[in-house]
């Protein structure tokens, strides 16, 4: 019982230091990301659709930069637990000269055709219009964007979540008061709509870039950045590091292109529609805001303890953090709902968009706790040395469930949109019951360091005894 009572412990411990404030990091960044969808949602549903739809093209680029940045938390985590100072440089080199050069290859597109972008991503031309000025000037952040979420995969796998949390406060208002002056036009300024949001979200990422930078130069801590060290990819490194990365590249730019047909399909409903989506949107991103804290907190300290060779405890942390993000997500989702027509009434919605948003919320009650385990368990499985098996179920349940049935409901037997809606997350539960017999095999578990390496004997015999 003592043993048991100090492992609760030990696990509450690590949610109340890291999950929360992560948690709490995401939370004030997507609750900015909904202020402004509130804020543009006064201008009329175009605007928010134009916006919405625009927005999708980044989510394209964080999908082919994702794979960069989760590889190297996996070598961030593991580093960090036996104090690897050189291996972390190498890590964070490799890692943003990857995530660098897909960013601004995105950002180019946005740029100089953001029209033929935007007109992938929807049939109608008054929404494309709506979107250009955004999308042009937003395209500009995409390189610090990327930034910000290298550096703090950095700075909380090396126990340095304070820094991260300032950026997101700091670049939060920042964002505000340049949306409430741009936006609207006040002291004097140009009333600039779409763009000037546009422009609130480049300031802010480079305010937030900026503050990250100066606690990470000032920091006392051993893991700090070093010049010499970050381009020292001698003796396999850049092979190790991208046969990890690779997995998770491809499962993440597939998964951006099966989210892309799926949106094709969302952007041909109605204008309301397109709105709701937006909306919803927002919505989901606070629900992500708490299940992400969760899952960050739990790939750190997975890695940490593998990369440790402490193997039975990283395992136990995986079982737990699942069953607790999955928890949390439930809960958020059904406080939302509960509240959904004031919520949804910030928005500016008219009344089918309303609906539409109400019945979205409910479906996503279901299919956002089975998202939450899901990405859970295969972020858990990235960070513990294993990026294929989680890859593979993902994509697989993605273009053989999700994608066919959503392009067959919204193109081919033009179903009404909620049923559309739905289709989107057909998969959540088959990927679910391919991982619970996974994750109790253990054999997610596949160190990078030797620590690690040496201590997988005696893991093996003891989850052995114990079954």
């Amino acid at each position: 019982m003592k043993i048991q009572e100090n492992r609760d412990k030990s696990f509450l411990g690590a949610v109340i230091s890291i999950a929360l404030p992560v948690g709490l990091q995401n939370l004030l960044a997507t609750t900015a990301g909904m202020v402004d969808t509130i804020m543009i949602g006064s201008e009329g549903e175009l605007a928010m659709a134009a916006v919405g739809i625009s927005s999708q093209f980044f989510s394209l680029t964080n999908a082919c930069t994702y794979g960069f940045a989760a590889a190297a938390l996996l070598f961030f985590a593991q580093y960090w637990g036996v104090r690897d100072e050189k291996g972390i440089n190498r890590v964070f080199g490799i890692a943003i000269t990857c995530m660098m050069a897909v960013a601004l290859t995105f950002c180019g597109l946005a740029v100089w055709k953001s029209e033929f972008i935007l007109g992938i991503y929807t049939d109608k031309a008054n929404i494309v219009a709506a979107g250009l000025p955004y999308i042009r000037i937003a395209g500009f952040a995409y390189p610090l964007q990327v930034a910000v979420t290298l550096l703090s995969y950095l700075m909380r796998s090396t126990e340095r979540v304070r820094a991260p949390l300032i950026g997101s406060v700091t670049g939060m208002f920042v964002n505000l008061i340049l949306n409430w002056i741009l936006i609207y036009g006040r002291f004097g300024m140009p009333k600039m709509g779409v763009a000037g949001a546009a422009v609130g979200t480049l300031v802010s990422a480079a305010v937030n870039v900026g503050i990250l930078f100066h606690f990470l130069l000032r920091s006392q801590c051993t893991a700090r950045l070093r010049l010499q060290d970050m381009f020292d990819w001698k003796g396999g490194f850049s092979r190790q590091y991208l046969g990890k990365a690779f997995p998770i590249l491809c499962s993440e730019i597939l998964y951006g292109f099966g989210q892309m047909l799926m949106n094709v399909v969302i952007g041909r409903q109605s204008e309301s529609a397109i709105a709701a989506v937006a909306a919803f949107q927002a919505l989901q991103g606070m629900v992500f805001a708490f299940y992400g804290g969760v899952t960050e907190a739990c790939c750190v300290l997975v890695g940490n303890e593998i990369g440790a060779g402490r193997h039975m405890k990283g395992y136990r942390y995986m079982k737990k953090f699942a069953v607790f993000g999955s928890m949390i997500t439930f809960m958020v989702c059904l406080a939302i709902l509960i509240v959904n027509e004031p919520v949804l009434a910030l928005f500016g919605l008219g009344a089918e968009a309303m609906f539409y948003g109400k019945y979205m919320l409910v479906i996503f009650l279901a299919a956002g706790t089975l998202r939450a385990c899901n990405f859970t368990i295969t972020n858990c499985y990235r960070a513990s040395g294993e990026p294929v098996f989680g890859a593979v179920l993902e994509i697989s349940g993605l273009f053989l469930i999700s994608v066919p049935a959503t392009l067959t409901a919204g193109l081919v037997l033009h179903l009404p949109f909620l049923a559309v809606f739905a289709c989107i997350y057909m998969d959540e539960i088959i990927r679910l019951i391919f991982e619970i017999g996974y994750t109790r095999s253990g054999k997610w578990i596949k160190p990078v360091t030797e620590a690690g390496k040496r201590a997988l004997p005696e893991f093996w015999e003891e989850l052995r005894t114990k079954k």
